[in-house]
This record gives C-alpha cells, sequence and structure tokens, in this order.
C-alpha cells in the first residue's frame, strides 16, 4: 500500500495498552486498511501509536494467534492473505452458533428485549443509505449481540467475535459486490420477525440464509483478487509427479 492507513487512536486511561492496539489492529487488517500479504512493522507501529513495543508486540502475539498475521523469522509480521477454507470453516461455526442462539431467542424475548431488537432495525434502516461502513457493520454488530442477549448466551456473542474477522474481510473486500445494505435489515426484520411470532424454526431458517450470502460472494471475490487470497491447497498432483 502507498498510503499510511489511518490507526484507531488510544486512550491512555481506559483500559491496557496491548488490549486497544489488538483492537485497533484487528480493526485496521478487518476493514483491509492493511491489505492481505502487507509487512507490518513493529516498530514503526508503535511509533504510530505513540507508545513502547511491549503492547504492539503482545498485540501481534495475540493476532497471530487469531490467524490474521503470521511471524515471519527475520523478516517482521506479515497480515495473512484470506483463507477460502477460513472463511467457510467461521461461517460454519458462527451459524451453528447462532442459529442455536435464534431458537433460544424466540423462546425467551421478553418485550424489553424486543424493544432493544427494533430499535436497532430503526437504526439500521436510518444508516443503510448515508452511514459508512464502519459505522453500518458497528450497527450489524450490535444487533447480533443483542440477539445473542436475547437468547440469555451473552457469552455466545464472545465466541463468535472470535471467528468473525475471517468473514469480515471479505465483507470489507468490495462493498459493491457484498450484500445491499437494505437486503441486511431485511434479512434482520425477519429474523426479529420470527422471534415475536415465537417461531424458533423460523427464526433458524432466516438466520441460515442470512448468514449464506458470504457463500455466494466469496468464489467471485476470490477470482477477481487472486493476490489477496491463499492459493487453494490443490499441490498434491504435483508432490506426485515430482
Amino acid at each position: 500500500m502507498t498510503d499510511r492507513p489511518s490507526l484507531a487512536k488510544l486512550d491512555l486511561g481506559r483500559e491496557p495498552m496491548a488490549r486497544q492496539v489488538t483492537r485497533a489492529l484487528r480493526q485496521a487488517i478487518v476493514s483491509m486498511r492493511f491489505s492481505p500479504g502487507e509487512m507490518l512493522s513493529e516498530q514503526d507501529l508503535a511509533q504510530r501509536f505513540g507508545v513502547s513495543r511491549s503492547p504492539v508486540r503482545e498485540a501481534l502475539i495475540k493476532l497471530s494467534e487469531a490467524g490474521l498475521v503470521r511471524v515471519l523469522p527475520q523478516r517482521g509480521t506479515q497480515v495473512v492473505k484470506i483463507s477460502r477454507s477460513a472463511v467457510e470453516d467461521a461461517r460454519f461455526i458462527r451459524e451453528a452458533v447462532e442459529c442455536a442462539v435464534v431458537r433460544e431467542a424466540a423462546l425467551k424475548a421478553t418485550p424489553v428485549m424486543l424493544a432493544e431488537l427494533n430499535a436497532s432495525l430503526a437504526r439500521q434502516r436510518r444508516g443503510q443509505r448515508n452511514m459508512s461502513t464502519d459505522d453500518f457493520m458497528a450497527l450489524d454488530e450490535e444487533f447480533h449481540r443483542l440477539l445473542a442477549e436475547t437468547a440469555g448466551r451473552p457469552s455466545a456473542w464472545s465466541m463468535i467475535e472470535d471467528v468473525k474477522p475471517q468473514m469480515d474481510r471479505v465483507r470489507y473486500l468490495d462493498v459493491k459486490q457484498a450484500t445491499p445494505r437494505h437486503l441486511i435489515v431485511a434479512q434482520h426484520a425477519t429474523i426479529v420477525d420470527a422471534i415475536k411470532r415465537s417461531d424458533p424454526a423460523a427464526a433458524e431458517k432466516a438466520m441460515h440464509q442470512h448468514l449464506s450470502e458470504i457463500l455466494r460472494t466469496l468464489p467471485e471475490l476470490a477470482a477477481q483478487y487472486p493476490d489477496l487470497f491463499e492459493p487453494e491447497a490443490n499441490a498434491l498432483p504435483e508432490v506426485l509427479s515430482a
């Protein structure tokens, strides 16, 4: 990349620096401000954040464990290219969790939580035309977190947060080819409607359809941006011929 991407500002008194740096770097990677395959300099990041190298090093270790960067001996740290299999695995895990979440939400939803979900839908409708990608995706995350709270399973959202960055990079890669915002909001509304009717099967079906959208765009994006994706594991014939 030719331009240095902007990074979130840190709050010196709010929480540990390493945690803030981890979150800021994760967001920069997920939102494609750091491109797949790009090299990261620990010293440069420390200077840009205005911190020592220690919290940056700790953050890079965390991101390595999350599969977003890899440490290359004697070379530095590289943003991992997008893996189609990792995205598909993340979607599989997320669907398993969130389908279970909405089934319970349909059985446990209180008037207070239904009002929260309706308010979230209203914010999404207001923001679907002019809101920035970052802000709209924040509303999307808020909605899915509220579903977990409605089901009485807030820890389920924490589990989803661990795997969703693999999916989010695809969503940020090409906003124009991603699912249109109005369709996302409509799918969210269908989920809420099923929860209001206390219909677990309909809620699960709606969530399955919602989370399957990425399977439609993933092959198209991989073909359009081959340099940003890991090559598919198809080297067996070459090994046999060697």
